[in-house]
């Protein structure tokens, strides 16, 4: 508790102008990736509202927006569609059961992600390598950028139209200005965030000017919403029909409940990660798990689409001075409150404005670095960033950093493959010694089996692992292997300098090597670090 008041706030003017600002911002987005769910916007709204308050009051870094998502909302499609599907086809349909069917799937989905949480598995992203991170900030810009291009059409006899003439150049006349205004304004002042001073101008220009452009209203009606005002589903109205529902669905929900758990963590940590950088602070990665499972959960309860950290919303946060926690609450309860006494203002301001704030966001989330390194940095390294920027906007943001890191991964064990050696030398005694240099693991096993000549080599062999480690059960296997060809051939073999763990974990394996380990031998590097973590106890 004493660590969440200390972060409450550092500056309560900017915590509290920049959260307006968010929440402005939040209300086409939750909108829009409701409508990409296929669910009423009221939801995305109520969802948006619930995952940003509960986040930001115990989520694991200040300053960091929950909400809605995109990543989250194609995954739910299915799931949604799947279920209205279903209610159709029972004797007493049943309206919305899709809808139904997500709110039980974000129960489970909370209990995924607290247990993740409890678990630590948070501090897993530390591991993301640099190029995944570059990848992914490039990916998630470009796909900002083409969420913003379909704001550029209207709605003309009943389809969906790019905007032409005067309507396409008042367009893009006001989102310029919206651009110029974030652009110049911080040159001037920094006390008031840019982005909330060119939403007000615009909005200010369309109303009292009578300029007849697309309007947060006009974009809920286009979609098919009522707009703001409505009632919100009730996820407790059907509850005993519902399960009868599910009898033979359980599959599908507790599959989506999995891939909603990691799209949603994957890309909650990554944003925690990349706003780590941006303050120069740390957050924590496993409490962030907690805050969102359980802000999942009662969107389960309550009605709400779910959610998780919103990068784009983030990153207008921090660049409109919200350091604390305060800026993530007052954008949440600004929301509620936009939804709930604010509806017939903000359906006012016009789409271009906030697509504006989204193109500078885009600007500078952008790694514009990654051009100017890209033949400077290793190829395979430049390989993977371009490859997960590629799939962030072929597929989607938690698709593009598991290929990344697997990339990276098989990268890192082909290379270490090849690292592996063995110097031989014969001592006085006619015994011949191999000394092993690099990892022995699952991807170095072959080459370390070429390394000898049982046939030729004399009667006593010599396997010295003092540059080296034994990593995992295909080293162990390996190291079995090469050991029980000289035992076959009648050859006398000694296993010197294995760590501790290596020793452990091959006489698990192999209880009868214990005498052919030599362990008269002391690694005095073994020995002094062993002295480092006892003096730690």
């Amino acid at each position: 508790m004493q660590r969440l008041l200390k972060n409450f706030t550092f500056n309560p003017k900017n915590d509290i102008l920049s959260g307006l600002t968010v929440a402005l911002a939040l209300v086409p987005e939750a909108v829009a990736f409701a409508f990409v769910a296929g669910i009423d916007p009221l939801v995305g709204l109520y969802g948006a509202f619930m995952m940003g308050i509960v986040t930001s009051i115990f989520g694991g870094r200040p300053g960091m927006i929950s909400g809605a998502t995109g990543a989250m909302a194609i995954v739910m499609v299915h799931l949604i569609q799947k279920g209205n599907e279903v209610g159709l086809t029972l004797d007493a349909p049943i309206e919305n059961l899709g809808l139904q069917w997500l709110f039980i799937t974000l129960l489970f989905v909370g209990v995924i992600q607290i247990a993740a949480g409890v678990f630590r598995l948070g501090k897993f992203v530390r591991l993301i390598p640099h190029p995944v991170m570059m990848g992914f900030v490039n990916g998630l810009a470009i796909v900002i950028f083409l969420s913003q291009i379909g704001l550029f059409k209207e709605k003309v006899n009943g389809e969906m139209t790019w905007l032409q003439g005067s309507s396409l150049y008042f367009m893009l006349g006001l989102v310029l200005l919206t651009m110029g205004i974030m652009y110049f304004l911080p040159k001037l002042t920094k006390k008031v965030p840019a982005a909330l001073i060119a939403i007000i101008v615009v909005a200010a220009i369309t109303i009292f000017g009578d300029i007849g452009v697309s309007t947060v209203g006009s974009f809920i009606k286009d979609g098919g919403g009522e707009g703001l005002q409505g009632s919100l589903p009730s996820f407790q109205a059907q509850i005993f029909t519902l399960f009868h529902t599910l009898q033979g669905n359980w599959q599908l929900i507790l599959s989506t409940a999995v891939l909603l758990a990691a799209v949603g963590l994957i890309e909650s940590l990554m944003t925690l990660n990349l706003i780590d950088d941006m303050t120069e602070t740390r957050g924590s990665g496993n409490r962030e798990c907690v805050a969102q499972g359980g802000a999942n959960i009662l969107n389960g309860m309550f009605g709400g689409m779910g959610g998780c950290a919103m990068i784009g919303q983030s990153i207008i946060n921090v660049n409109s001075g919200g350091r604390g926690r305060l800026s993530g609450i007052v954008a949440a309860i600004a929301l509620l409150c936009f939804v709930l006494f604010g509806a017939p203002l903000i359906e006012q301001i016009p789409i271009a404005a906030l697509v504006g704030v989204m193109f500078m966001v885009v600007i500078g989330t952008f790694a514009w670095s990654s051009f100017r390194i890209l033949n400077k940095i290793p190829l395979a390294d430049a390989i993977v960033l371009i490859a997960v920027s590629a799939i962030t906007v072929w597929q989607d943001l938690a698709i593009a950093v598991i290929a990344g890191v697997i990339m990276s991964a098989l990268v890192f064990a082909w290379k270490n493959a090849t690292m592996i050696r063995a110097r031989k030398r014969i001592k006085e005694d006619g015994t011949k010694v191999y000394e092993i240099w690099g990892p022995l693991f699952f991807g170095s096993s072959q080459a370390f089996n070429s390394k000898f000549d049982f046939k030729t080599d004399p009667d006593t062999i010599e396997i010295d692992f003092i540059e080296s480690k034994v990593g995992d059960h295909s080293g162990i296997e390996a190291l079995k292997n090469v050991t029980n060809k000289y035992l076959a051939l009648g050859k006398n073999i000694k296993l010197t300098h294995l760590s501790p763990e290596c020793r452990i974990i091959l006489l698990k394996a192999s209880p009868n090597f214990e005498s052919l380990i030599e362990t008269s031998i002391e690694d005095p590097r073994y020995h002094v670090v062993t002295d480092l973590l006892d003096s730690d106890v």
